[in-house]
Parts: C-alpha cells; structure tokens; sequence
C-alpha cells in the first residue's frame, strides 16, 4: 500500500486500516515468538504500514485544523 491510496481514504477508513494493521502485528509478533514466522520480512512491512497510515492521519488532522 503507498501513501497515495492511502491519502484517497477517510479518517474513518485510515483508523479501520490502522487497527487492522495493529492486529496484524500482534499476531506477527505473536508467531514470531513461537517460532512459528513463516515470513519474517512481513513484520517490517506491516510496521511501516501502520507507521504511513498514522502519518497520513496526522497529516489529515492538521489540514483540518487550518
């Protein structure tokens, strides 16, 4: 996901995405403590994605602030 689609979507949506992607984490981090992390490159990926989705939030949040 790049940050042009991202910047396409609502605050509501960016915050669905963001939890989603959080969950996701969680369940990475969790498999990867077991050992059980079949692709441990995903992890990184999902961490930037919630990192992009939160900056476009905050983005998002101040323009509507002006």
């Amino acid at each position: 996901m790049n940050a042009h689609e991202l910047r396409e979507k609502t605050p509501d949506q960016l915050r669905d995405e963001l939890t989603t992607l959080k969950k996701e984490a969680f369940n990475l981090r969790f498999q990867a403590a077991t050992g059980q992390l079949e692709n441990p490159a995903r992890l990184r990926t999902v961490k930037r994605d919630a990192a992009r989705v939160k900056t476009i939030l905050n983005e998002k949040a101040r323009e509507a602030a002006e």
